[in-house]
């Protein structure tokens, strides 16, 4: 079955009851047992749910994995991940990665005694000097947010099985439609599933999928023992969005290529990063890894000033200054202030996090109307 075929029919199949095409919405938080134990399949909502196992068979196919497993937030599903690990285990993750994630491991996880290393991974090579017995787990992202940086999933999975190394990707920014962890090597594939998976901007959820049975029913374990799974209304809308998303992605990325290429050129604009780019340092790895390119795309104006760039992001009218991203609409985010405040300032600058970037989300309107506005908002 091709990718486009499985966002509709993957792992689904009409509904046993009526025959409902779309899985119904199984509002409920317990189901009759006929015996102690006698059940068809479903006990307990925080444990299954036909809604919530529709939309994680989605996830496994559309990732070509066997197992998909849906949680509360993106943000839950790295949890999950990190749960796996022991106090003293290290953790070698990407440098350049969402605020989130790098508040979590250090905020919540290292007074756990887990260690992390965040390492530039453009040239895969430099992560062999991190690597000690007590590593545990790589985190990649890629491309990386806020600064697009693409990172070779085959290259860093070599390294993890040299190693005897759990490696786990977050596939947010590309969405199965550009890549396929799995595929390259990866052990588990995370999503913030508010984004691209959802697409509309209307639900918060996170996701995992693997292929290995046994990392499965680990990780399976975490979610029912720590409880963060997302209920039956919000899996109702992802497997809705994941439906359209072949299409929405292949306009995200025809905009995402006409916005770029047109503040390439603007003259207050210093630096422009999207992996489409020729210009872009790691332009050929995101050729060999990735369909096609995306509408995520990050530029800074001339003279790194903080306050120019709050002025742009504050003058757009069809954008709209927001966190998240990933919606149908576009949007704009200043992320010194907004998506990776919680990075101290003096780390944000060592991957490019200056005062004066800003990150886009293209959606799918107009192209010209999206640059019109772009237009305005550098002139002023």
């Amino acid at each position: 079955m091709k990718f486009n075929t499985k966002t509709i029919h993957g792992g689904q199949s009409p509904d046993k009851a009526f025959g409902s095409v779309m899985p119904p919405i199984y509002q409920t938080s317990t189901y009759a047992q006929t015996t102690p134990g006698g059940h068809k399949g479903y006990e307990y909502s925080r444990t299954h749910n036909p809604t919530r196992h529709a939309l994680e068979q989605s996830f496994a196919s559309i990732e070509n994995g066997n197992y998909g497993l849906a949680f509360g937030s993106g943000l839950a599903a790295i949890d999950a991940i990190i749960k796996l690990l022991n106090p003293g285990d290290e953790v070698i993750s990407t440098n350049d990665l969402y605020g989130g994630t790098y508040r979590l491991f250090t905020k919540v996880f290292e007074k756990f005694q887990i260690k992390f290393h965040f390492v530039g991974m453009e040239n895969a090579d430099k992560i062999e000097q991190h690597i000690n017995p007590k590593t545990k787990l790589i985190w990649v992202e890629t491309p990386t947010n806020p600064m697009l940086n693409i990172i070779d999933i085959k290259a860093v999975s070599k390294i993890s099985k040299k190693h005897n190394i759990l490696l786990a990707v977050d596939n947010t920014f590309a969405t199965p439609y550009l890549q396929q962890p799995l595929d390259l090597g990866a052990d588990i594939v995370m999503h913030s599933a508010t984004k691209y998976l959802g697409g509309h901007s209307d639900v918060v959820m996170g996701a995992l999928a693997v292929k290995d049975k046994d990392l499965a029913e680990q990780l399976y374990f975490v979610q029912n023992a720590s409880g963060a799974v997302c209920g039956p209304q919000d899996s109702f809308l992802v497997l809705r969005g994941i439906k359209t998303l072949h299409v929405r992605m292949q306009r995200h990325c025809e905009n995402g290529r006409a916005v770029a290429k047109f503040l390439q050129q603007h003259p207050k604009v210093e630096h422009v990063y999207w992996p489409g780019l020729p210009t872009h340092p790691n332009h050929q790895t995101a050729v060999e890894q990735m369909h096609d390119f995306g509408g995520m795309l990050s530029f800074t104006t001339k003279g790194n000033n903080f306050e120019e760039a709050i002025k742009v992001v504050e003058r757009l009218k069809v954008f709209t200054l927001a966190e998240s991203l990933g919606g149908v609409e576009s949007l704009a985010g200043h992320p010194a202030s907004m998506t990776h405040a919680s990075i101290p300032k003096e780390e944000r600058e060592k991957t490019g996090v200056v005062d004066s970037l800003i990150r886009l989300s293209v959606g799918i309107e107009d192209q010209q109307d999206l640059i019109e506005d772009l237009d305005q908002a550098l002139n002023g």
